[in-house]
């Protein structure tokens, strides 16, 4: 089912490009979007128009460069009964260009992963000379923006906090602060880091967590946090709700 809806995308594709291919040479004025069904043929059109240069662009990125002149043939040969390649060929090409996609891409995520590594340990080693960073034994590093005297949390505690995440470029991953509204979750489970860490808060406090990739996603790629990141969290405790096995049964 997959290989049908991709084989229909790139067909709907091609389609676009041989359109547009085709209304290159008439004057702009020629193109009418009075009504809603104008409208929408035309979005249909830029979208998979949209779809397509994405996935050439990301094929390009990968090394993978296909030639969008016969693409077109292609498309053209085929609604004139003139394929020059028989289904079953076009079918063993396309899933060959699938496996040699997913093959680039696993080599580009390892490459990637293991430059991750590399700054994270970096980082890490410079951050620790920092002062105000403390290191603890699993290799959390964490410095106190702000300290208070309230109740400090244990791993069956639900805690509710306010936090953001950066990657060690700056990058903002993630962030209760943007969304306006603190996080409630048991301490328990989360990573490893953030069960670590927030056990030495005090209420009201706010620390600065660096948190190596091991004790946070490890080699799991998660799209905006790559594999193998270490991560810097700035983490308020807000309250301490409930123990979390207490949370669950109710």
């Amino acid at each position: 089912m997959k290989k049908t809806i991709r084989l229909s995308l790139i067909a709907a594709s091609v389609l676009a490009l041989t359109a547009c291919n085709q209304e290159a040479k008439k004057e702009q004025a020629d193109v009418k979007l009075d009504t809603v069904e104008q409208q929408q043929a035309y979005g249909i059109g830029a979208s998979v128009g949209n779809f397509l240069n994405k996935d050439l662009a990301d094929k390009s990125e990968l090394g993978i460069e296909l030639d969008q002149a016969l693409l077109i043939r292609g498309f053209e040969d085929a609604l004139a009964d003139k394929a020059q390649i028989d289904e079953e060929k076009i079918r063993e090409l396309l899933t060959t260009l699938d496996t040699t996609v997913r093959t680039k891409q696993e080599e580009k995520a390892k490459v990637e992963s293991e430059k991750s590594k590399e700054a994270g340990v970096k980082y890490l080693a410079d951050n620790a000379k920092k002062e105000g960073v403390t290191v603890t034994e699993s290799g959390l590093q964490y410095e106190v923006l702000s300290e208070s005297d309230g109740e400090k949390p244990v791993a069956t505690d639900v805690v509710k906090v306010h936090y953001k995440g950066t990657l060690l470029d700056g990058t903002e991953f993630d962030s209760s602060y943007a969304r306006n509204e603190p996080t409630t979750f048991p301490l328990n489970r989360v990573i490893a880091g953030w069960t670590e860490g927030l056990q030495l808060m005090p209420v009201g406090s706010k620390y600065k967590f660096t948190i190596p990739s091991e004790l946070a996603y490890g080699d799991r790629d998660l799209g905006k946090i790559p594999a193998n990141s270490t991560l810097v969290f700035e983490v308020e405790l807000l309250e301490i709700q409930a123990d979390a096995d207490a949370a669950t049964e109710e």
